[in-house]
């Protein structure tokens, strides 16, 4: 079966299942299980024998390792060593230790170390291409659920974190479910024998809301391996609890998918697999076994759902505010003229009877990169029921690409490029310089502070300034409903789309 087909037949926003693989592919800092350990084991003794060694005790006939095993052997020496020596090579992990211990938190100092070594995960900006289509993408994924430590899924998707019993408290929706702890909780961080022994005993709440999802949502497993040990004790606790005969089971098994890498590979075909379970059934899953993850993440963006993720999310967050209680006015009616004036309407009805709008033009300009980086064209085709001024600055060109049916956009387009064209005819001299960053402009003393703006403006549109360097500007700036960020934003989304 074609990917296209497969993901067609959803009938429910999918989940994502994250591995160690999908940092390895879109972080600049990235592990697999072993080269973690094996990274602490040389940082620890400064030679490879120590963890080929643990290895070699930890290894089953069939060349299979015990990580978890091999994990407590390094936790046990490095916690030991890092207390005899205070002030050694590991200083600023003892500081941190001592320093939860003053707060009555006693986290391992080999935990404390993961954190560490995790804590400047960024996107590898040689996957942007790839990171942009799955960011497209988010508008139909309900949650993520991940073993990674790192921070970024967080990053990528913007959802809430839960980590350990927050699982429990949960929304649904835009969540990503962190079931092996994260390096903001070190404590959390489940990598021993010990710690999956525990996990085994005290989350059993949190598997069964899992195995909800599994029952009601597609899921497809990212940067995880046919014969990867979490994919495994996932498939037999579901099928521990789902009679395995049943249609239940069936609807599961058609709604998992497994997401294999294959380097070079841009197969797009998905097939179905056997996976033998120690002690357990033989479990058919579907697999896609490709390095065309683009063809991927483009098949969940035009996923067609009666609603999409991100209004679930929205709702989702109001009915929380109304579970919670509180000076929430809710009122429940078929007239919606006899509504009084409320802090929050949730309205509930036909399309034909009911008027809704997203978000003000003010707040689209506000949450313009989202809503390029989500290719959110419902949310655009509110601008034909809204009323742009000509006084205002609005960036039509970005917006126009991604949705083709805003009625109004040629006029608002010309109306922008003859807007941008009177700013740059009003800059003064002074402001024509040779810079090649913003930041050279903002310390260029000769400017004054109330023509910067114009200056910038001026230098992106003559080709002095790199499109990612106001990018990172303009996304950093604090006050989004200025006149100025406005222009900017305007300049940099016709030079961007519009040339």
């Amino acid at each position: 079966m074609q990917l296209s087909d497969f993901i067609r037949g959803f009938h429910n926003h999918p989940i994502i299942f994250l591995g160690t693989g999908f940092s390895v592919r879109y972080s600049n800092i990235s592990y697999t299980w072993e080269d973690l350990l094996k990274k602490i084991a040389f940082d620890f003794t400064s030679s490879d024998e120590y963890f080929l060694d643990l290895k070699s005790e930890h290894m089953k006939p069939n060349g299979e390792c015990n990580y978890a095993e091999i994990a407590s052997c390094m936790e046990k020496d490095f916690n030991c060593e890092l207390k005899k020596d205070r002030n050694g090579k590991f200083k600023n992990i003892n500081d941190l230790f001592y320093k939860n211990m003053e707060d009555g938190i006693n986290i391992s100092r080999f935990k404390l170390y993961i954190a560490e070594l995790l804590k400047n995960v960024e996107r590898n900006e040689q996957t942007r291409i790839e990171i942009n289509e799955l960011i497209k993408a988010k508008k139909n994924i309900g949650s993520i659920i991940t073993t990674n430590y790192d921070q970024l899924a967080e990053n990528i998707f913007g959802f809430t974190p839960l980590i350990g019993n927050d699982i429990l408290l949960s929304n649904p929706y835009g969540s990503i479910y962190k079931i092996h702890g994260c390096i903001t909780r070190p404590d959390k961080i489940i990598i021993t024998e010990e710690d999956y022994q525990e996990f085994e005993i005290r989350y059993e709440l949190i598997r069964a809301q899992l195995l909800s999802f599994f029952i009601h949502n597609p899921i497809i497993f990212i940067g995880y391996s046919i014969t990867d040990k979490n994919i495994k004790d996932i498939l037999k606790t579901i099928f521990s609890y789902v009679d395995f005969n049943s249609e239940l089971a069936e609807r599961i098994r058609a709604n998992f998918l497994l997401v294999e890498y294959e380097k070079g590979n841009t197969n797009t075909d998905v097939v179905e697999h056997d996976i033998d379970i120690e002690n357990f059934k033989t479990i058919r899953i579907n697999k896609l076994k490709t390095d065309n993850y683009i063809a991927l993440y483009k098949e969940l963006s035009t996923l067609i759902l009666p609603i999409s993720a991100m209004d679930v999310r929205k709702v989702q967050n109001n009915m929380h505010e109304i579970y919670a209680g509180g000076d929430i006015k809710v009122s429940i009616t078929e007239d919606l003229e006899s509504l009084k004036n409320s802090d929050k309407v949730l309205v509930i009805g036909s399309e034909k009877t009911i008027k809704y709008e997203f978000q003000t033009i003010s707040e689209m300009i506000a949450n313009y990169f989202q809503i390029i980086e989500e290719s959110n064209d419902q949310l655009l085709l509110t601008l034909n029921k809204q009323q742009i001024q000509a006084s205002q600055f609005f960036p039509i060109f970005g917006f126009s690409k991604i949705c083709n049916d805003i009625t109004k956009s040629e006029k608002l387009k010309k109306q922008q490029r003859t807007k941008i064209e009177n700013v740059i005819a009003s800059v003064p001299k002074v402001c024509i310089n040779q810079h090649r960053t913003v930041q050279e402009i903002l310390d260029d003393v000769r400017i004054s502070q109330t023509y910067k703006n114009s200056a910038i403006i001026y230098a992106l549109m003559d080709g002095s300034l790199e499109l990612d360097n106001i990018e990172l500007y303009l996304r950093a700036c604090s006050d989004k409903k200025s006149t100025d960020y406005r222009k900017l934003l305007c300049a940099f989304d016709l030079k961007k789309y519009g040339e």
